[in-house]
């Protein structure tokens, strides 16, 4: 009897000690999971719901201080998704799968030559209509003839978007990044300041 309780007993302590190692095991770390969806023939879809994530920063460049041609005349409203604006704020750089949107929306009607206008606030540019929008998406291996990062515009110009796009030509947009923002990756952190001086939420 005694020998089938000390059978029992060890068998007990087996399976508990067999249970406590695979549950103490190492975590393996997870791929990083991306927004940005490609076809079978590269094109990628625009993303959805963006306008949820963490709003960064809105840049303006507009026609009546560039003598009537600005190169981005609309206000860039920029998205990133949390979990990657808390990455950089972290370490400085950008998860693989970090998508980036830039939406764009004209100034509101001017009053001015110089295109402000004068509101209740004052004057100033206030936001008019959206007029496009552009994504750009970190991913290494797909981009590696573009420091890592690949550049699609959905259309500049009131919705609806376009529902796909192909990657822009590196010398429309890559370029640019590549010679004045390749330092902070690719990005033009220092037009946001949730980037930039990582205040924190």
């Amino acid at each position: 009897m005694k020998k089938y309780l000390l059978a029992i007993i060890a068998g007990v302590g087996l399976v508990a000690a067999s249970s406590f190692l695979l549950n103490t095991r190492p975590v393996v770390a997870q791929p990083q999971r991306s927004t940005a969806v490609f076809d079978s023939e590269g094109y990628m879809k625009l993303p959805t719901g963006y306008r949820a994530w963490v709003f960064v920063g809105a840049p303006l460049t507009p026609n009546a201080l560039n003598m009537g041609h600005a190169a981005f005349p609309e206000y860039h409203h920029v998205y990133i998704e949390k979990e990657n604006v808390d990455a950089y704020m972290q370490t400085g750089s950008f998860p693989e799968g970090t998508v980036i949107v830039k939406e764009l929306t004209r100034v509101l009607d001017p009053d001015f030559p110089d295109g402000s206008r004068k509101e209740p606030s004052g004057r100033g540019y206030f936001n008019g209509e959206i007029n496009g929008i552009d994504v750009t998406v970190k991913d290494s291996k797909r981009f590696d003839k573009t420091n890592g990062w690949g550049f699609f515009t959905f259309g500049h110009h009131p919705l609806p978007y376009a529902q796909k796009a192909a990657e822009s030509p590196a010398n429309q947009c890559a370029s640019c990044h590549s010679t004045y923002v390749a330092k902070t990756d690719m990005t033009w952190v220092q037009f946001y300041p949730l980037l930039r001086d990582k205040p924190g939420y």
